[in-house]
C-alpha cells in the first residue's frame, strides 16, 4: 500500500491513543474524536518541527539532569500542543507530564505495529576469529 495511506492510519491511531490517554490520566479531557484528530496532528507537527530544535537548545540541561529534562520538555510541548486545540483540556503540568508519557508509549506501540517487518530490528552478529 502507499505511504500516504499508512500515514493516515497512523494519524487516526494516534488520535485513538490520545483518547485512551485521556481515559487513563486524570486531568485530561477530550470532547470527541475530531478534537483528538486535531490534537494528534498538532502534536505530530510539534514533534516534527519544534521538538528537535528545543532538544538541541536544552542539551546542557539534559546533560546536567542525565536526560530527565527531556521528560519536562516533552510534558511542556504536550501541554502547549493540546492547549492549541479547542475541545482538548489538560488541567495542569502533572497531567501533561503523565499524559505525555502515556501518549508517547502508546504512539510508540502504534509505530511499531505499523512499521514494515524487519525495519526496526537490530541484528548483532558475533563471529569468533580463529
Amino acid at each position: 500500500m502507499k505511504p500516504g495511506f499508512w500515514m493516515l492510519i497512523q494519524w487516526l491511531l494516534n488520535a485513538v491513543a490520545l483518547m485512551v490517554t485521556a481515559q487513563l490520566v486524570d486531568g485530561i479531557s477530550i470532547t470527541g474524536f475530531v478534537p483528538a484528530l486535531a490534537a494528534a496532528l498538532v502534536l505530530g507537527l510539534i514533534n516534527l518541527f519544534l521538538k528537535p530544535v528545543l532538544l538541541i537548545l536544552t542539551l546542557p540541561a539534559s546533560i546536567l539532569t542525565l536526560g530527565l529534562f527531556t521528560l519536562i520538555l516533552n510534558a511542556l510541548l504536550f501541554w502547549a500542543g493540546t492547549g492549541l486545540v479547542a475541545g482538548v483540556v489538560v488541567e495542569d503540568f502533572w497531567s501533561a507530564f503523565w499524559g505525555a508519557l502515556v501518549y508517547s508509549i502508546l504512539t510508540w506501540i502504534v509505530s511499531l505495529a505499523l512499521s514494515p517487518r524487519g525495519t526496526d530490528t537490530i541484528v548483532i552478529k558475533i563471529q569468533r576469529r580463529d
